[in-house]
């Protein structure tokens, strides 16, 4: 009788591997009062992981602790790129790219790039004020920046670059330096218009009303008194910036005028960016960032927009929606000479 051979027990395939995570390009980190953003990128412009932590505030910190928020979003960008944590003096990335809130003067950005260089993240690191985000991230393609930016958030900044590597930058330190404006600036000069106005010292206006009427109060004296004893916590009068745009746009004259000193700065800050980079006779890129100027907000952008028409004719006006960190890994892969597609790779990514 004949054996029926058995049928060899048929062997599982190998699991493939996955191939382990290439090391990243680039640490695009940008960095401003209320959050921080990070992002690890491949030479090809892929993101692989990104993270968020609070806010950059070092004056308020000190240099360290504020490093420390940072380390926070890079952890979690790493996690998210399923990156090992590297070996002593092995970095994440070939180049970190920090645009940094409070990175105002170059003596602040070169103590900014040690501390940021001493946590051992890149094999080299760059660290710029955050308006050069918003102005990277604002240019196409992978030419070297030429342009200027203004940003008008919680203050109000401008720099501007030419290829050759000239810069303009103003210091942005607030009253001290020349500062007008900036949600912080509008919300306490609309607090002291309305205030004025309730005491007679100054003439009527609809703010006197808007402002305590935002958080539920009958009168200025109720918001004075409640901002003053601190049962308000007065970083709410942020929250105020809208209300002062809505009582403008209904018509109010004192309201109007606060809104259009807020464009004139905006138009004189560009405007004297391009002459100092002998743009101001080329056509060239303005580009307005943060909050109070992407809100859209019609009596501030048309009287801007009459503004440079008059002082910069050939500047191209545009806004900057993407996020910031778009622009800090820009600069990245400008240092490290990438090609266009990568470029464009990051900027897709961002939308």
């Amino acid at each position: 009788m004949g054996v029926t051979p058995t049928a060899p027990t048929p062997r599982s395939a190998p699991t493939p591997r996955s191939a382990p995570p290439a090391r990243p390009a680039v640490l695009a980190i940008d960095a401003g009062n209320s959050k921080t953003d990070a992002a690890l990128i491949a030479a090809d412009g892929t993101v692989l992981g990104t993270g968020r932590s609070g806010g950059f505030q070092p004056p308020r910190t000190g240099v360290e602790e504020a490093v420390d928020v940072l380390a926070q979003a890079v952890a979690e960008a790493a996690e998210a790129a399923a990156l090992p944590l590297p070996a002593p003096g092995e970095p994440y990335a070939e180049q970190v790219a920090a645009c940094l809130a409070n990175a105002d003067l170059p003596v602040e950005e070169r103590r900014l790039a040690d501390a940021i260089g001493a946590r051992g993240w890149g094999s080299a690191t760059r660290v710029f004020n955050d308006t050069f985000a918003i102005l990277r991230a604002g240019l196409s393609g992978g030419e070297p920046p030429r342009g200027v930016a203004v940003v008008c958030g919680a203050g109000i900044n401008c720099v501007g670059m030419r290829p050759d590597g000239r810069t303009a930058r103003f210091p942005a330190l607030g009253q001290i330096s020349g500062d007008w404006g900036g949600g912080g600036g509008l919300a306490a000069e609309a607090l002291w218009w309305a205030a004025r106005a309730q005491d007679g010292r100054g003439g009527p206006t609809e703010l006197a009303a808007a402002l305590p009427g935002h958080f539920g109060l009958g009168s200025m004296a109720e918001l004075i008194e409640a901002l003053h004893l601190g049962t308000l916590a007065h970083g709410r009068t942020h929250e105020l910036v809208p209300v002062l745009f809505s009582v403008a746009a209904a018509g109010d004259a004192v309201a109007s005028a606060i809104v259009e000193r807020q464009a004139d700065e905006v138009v004189v800050l560009a405007a004297v960016a391009l002459a100092r980079l002998d743009l101001l006779e080329e056509e060239a890129p303005v580009l307005l960032g943060g909050g109070v100027l992407t809100a859209g907000h019609e009596q501030l952008d048309r009287r801007i927009a009459a503004g440079l028409a008059r002082r910069a004719p050939r500047a191209r006006v545009s806004v900057v929606s993407a996020p910031p960190v778009l622009g800090a890994g820009l600069l990245g892969l400008d240092a490290l000479g990438a090609l266009p597609e990568a470029h464009g790779k990051l900027r897709a990514h961002f939308g």
